[in-house]
């Protein structure tokens, strides 16, 4: 890799940072991230950025002793160093995009959060941003700068084929999510099943009818996160109940809120895959969730955005539209 390529990491995903580091043969960039003793974000960065291209990975996320709004602050202020500092490109890279379910107004007197966030990251300095399966893909178009959004079935979708599992269908939870699951679909070669659900609660759905063949069949659900996991396990019982014999779940972002890890691992689901956009204890590795690392494909966008070569051909390699 080019001399000047830095990148740099915030508290919350420094493992994921260094994988993508060591793909790309060069070392992550030393920053002091801490907080003062009143409780304000602390940053420096300790080493030359003048007219560098600069990478800073932060997922929007609750990690151990950090909040999703810490984390926020954390790559704001990082970006806002680097500008400063005279970088010569920022590129925020966020593995997960927090408050990307509040894009748009479903009541009255509501943000846009997920807008506003976008809002924050421009005005702090970023100049690119790189994103990796977003709820909704209308986030792009909430960015006046460059906005690359990237997915990582090709990653879930091979350890799904390497299971070798026969007379799979694919299953998508959400209405809005049938595009990703019949990417999955056609990768491995497995119809699609679409669960039709209303939401009760902010944090409860109800199940209302299944479209699609599940009986006697084995059926790995397919979703973007899982937060405190009860539309995933409410769609797993109901698969359950109508035949689905070996029942796992492909979720990229592994909120794991409140409940969720105890309710799956007293779910009917055999499997729970997930990525290390947010990382996951290794405590928690030793049931039935099982993580892969996305640093392969953001290492890679990240060369290709470096050397000004093309993402779009990610996108292609994805079966997915970016």
């Amino acid at each position: 890799m080019s001399y000047d390529l830095q990148i740099f990491s915030g508290n919350v995903n420094t493992r994921l940072a260094d994988e993508i580091c060591s793909i790309l043969e060069i070392q992550r960039g030393a920053a002091q991230v801490g907080r003062f003793p009143g409780g304000e974000t602390s940053v420096q960065i300790c080493e030359n950025v003048r007219g560098k291209d600069v990478y800073i990975i932060q997922s929007v996320c609750a990690t151990e002793g950090l909040s999703p709004n810490d984390a926020l602050m954390e790559l704001l202020i990082l970006i806002d160093a680097a500008r400063r500092a005279s970088a010569r490109r920022i590129t925020a890279v966020l593995p997960y995009y927090g408050y990307a379910r509040q894009d748009r107004k479903h009541a009255p007197r509501v943000p846009i959060t997920a807008k506003l966030i976008g809002n924050l990251i421009v005005t702090a300095g970023a100049r690119r941003v790189l994103s990796l399966d977003l709820h909704s893909n209308q986030i792009q178009g909430f960015f006046d700068i460059p906005m690359d959004h990237l997915y990582s079935v090709n990653i879930f979708g091979k350890y799904l084929l390497d299971k070798k599992l026969d007379n799979l269908v694919a299953v998508t939870p959400d209405v809005g999510n049938i595009k990703m699951t019949r990417a999955y679909g056609e990768l491995l070669g497995a119809p699609l099943a679409i669960i039709d659900k209303r939401r009760v609660s902010d944090q409860e759905t109800e199940v209302m009818t299944i479209i699609g063949d599940v009986e006697g069949k084995n059926v790995v659900i397919i979703d973007d996160l899982i937060s405190t996991g009860g539309s995933l396990i409410e769609a797993a019982s109901a698969l359950e109940q109508k035949g689905a014999l070996d029942i796992c779940a492909a979720i990229v972002h592994p909120v794991l809120a409140g409940p969720a890890v105890e309710r799956v691992e007293i779910s009917c689901l055999a499997e729970l895959v997930v990525s290390n956009s947010i990382p996951v204890p290794e405590k928690v590795q030793n049931g039935k969730i099982k993580v892969l690392s996305v640093a392969p494909i953001l290492a890679e966008a990240i060369r290709r955005i470096h050397n000004d070569e093309s993402v779009s051909t990610l996108f292609a390699d994805a079966h997915v539209e970016g």
